[in-house]
């Protein structure tokens, strides 16, 4: 027995005289990750997106998990393929439900007849279907208005398809029509869900991980691969650039105003990943600040790290509390990893009194101090580049 998967969009139909573009690439995004588990037949017809492995005998279930992640997928279902006549459809739904329809007491059927060749009706579809199936499971009842399953029956132009209940997908729109950005990652719980959240929107994401070598450890920057190894299960392939941050952080230390360290430190990150955008082609930056947050996340601190910046600045959790954060990464499957005990460059040498509402002048007056440029330009040559797969 034949098995597919159908796919409906959801933001993508409302795209106008650019849906096709955006088609397109939703396709290319789910051909992409689907044919690293098997090589699979996948076209649209009619709204919808069908993915059918060519060898009936792989793992279906590694289909499915992989068309979760996918943005730009509204729902998917699971389905078999039955020949476009009553008898197959009826032996089908009979073979591939048996399992589900063993396990309830009450169904109902309903048939949605796109190819209106087809010599029956939807209700006549519905009809016999229902008639077939309570014959065939003589424990079953028909409850039209609150059944325990509900079985659909597609008739396309192509083929019919017997399906349970539709599954609700990633959402979002496909990655890779947003443009390019990078997120500056740390091991935290923040910055991964700025990271999903913003691929959701279309971006296509490089990574900047900051490590300052001995205070941070390689387990520290092998948990940020990680954490990127989860988001790429939805954004899909990114570089990651690990910048050596130590000498920048010792010369903060060393030569400005102990309560500025924090936001110095972070005009410095704005800088550096400012530079690798540049130089893959994107557009922004992305953080995971929340207002208010910790003491660099004010909204003086912020403006004060964003003067540095010639591009714009992302901050999609910027009014989310930490609960809210938390969920989405405990969603995502990033929570478990970013609360084990490494830490990252951001706790090293933290103030003991941070400035919550720096003034700019002294901000950059301190900075002064520093050779900026000769600092940067040895950061940016000295940058380690990791390829994350999914």
């Amino acid at each position: 027995m034949k098995e597919t998967i159908l796919i409906k969009v959801g933001e993508i139909a409302l795209k106008g005289l650019n849906r096709r573009s955006f088609e397109d690439a939703l396709i290319k995004n789910i051909k992409r990750r689907v044919n690293r588990i098997t090589p699979c037949e996948i076209k649209i017809a009619q709204s919808t997106i069908s993915v059918t492995p060519y060898n009936e005998s792989v793992d279906f279930d590694e289909i499915e998990n992989c068309v979760s992640k996918v943005f730009g997928i509204a729902t998917y279902s699971r389905a078999c393929i039955a020949e476009k006549n009553i008898e197959s459809i009826l032996s089908c739904a009979k073979e591939y439900l048996a399992d589900t329809l063993n396990e309830i007491k009450s169904f109902k059927v309903e048939a949605k007849r796109s190819d209106k060749k087809f010599p029956m009706t939807s209700p006549e579809i519905s009809c016999e279907v229902g008639g077939f199936l309570a014959d065939s499971f003589p424990h079953l009842t028909v409850d039209v208005h609150d059944p325990d399953f509900v079985v659909t029956v597609e008739v396309r132009d192509y083929a019919a398809f017997i399906r349970g209940a539709a599954k609700k997908g990633a959402g979002g729109i496909p990655v890779g029509t947003g443009g390019n950005a990078v997120i500056l990652i740390s091991g935290g719980i923040d910055s991964p869900v700025a990271a999903w959240m913003m691929a959701k929107r279309g971006l296509s994401l490089t990574a900047v991980h900051f490590a300052s070598p001995p205070y941070t450890s390689e387990r520290a920057e092998d948990k940020v691969v990680r954490l990127l190894q989860r988001v790429a299960g939805y954004s899909g392939y990114m570089k990651m650039y690990t910048v050596p941050f130590t000498r920048i952080q010792e010369q903060i230390r060393d030569n400005c105003p102990e309560e500025l360290f924090t936001i110095i430190m972070r005009r410095f990150m704005m800088r550096i990943s400012e530079r690798i955008a540049q130089e893959n082609d994107c557009g922004a930056l992305i953080t995971g600040e929340s207002l208010g947050q910790v003491a660099s996340q004010t909204l003086g601190a912020m403006c004060c790290t964003d003067e540095v910046c010639n591009m714009p600045v992302f901050r999609p959790l910027i009014g989310m509390d930490k609960e809210e954060i938390i969920e989405i990464s405990r969603k995502i499957d990033t929570f478990d990893i970013s609360i084990e005990p490494f830490e990252d460059c951001c706790t090293v040498f933290t103030p003991k009194h941070p400035r919550t509402k720096p003034v700019l002048r002294y901000v950059i007056e301190a900075q002064n101090r520093l050779p900026v440029d000769e600092m940067i330009n040895e950061a940016v040559e000295n940058v380690k580049v990791t390829e994350i797969f999914c």
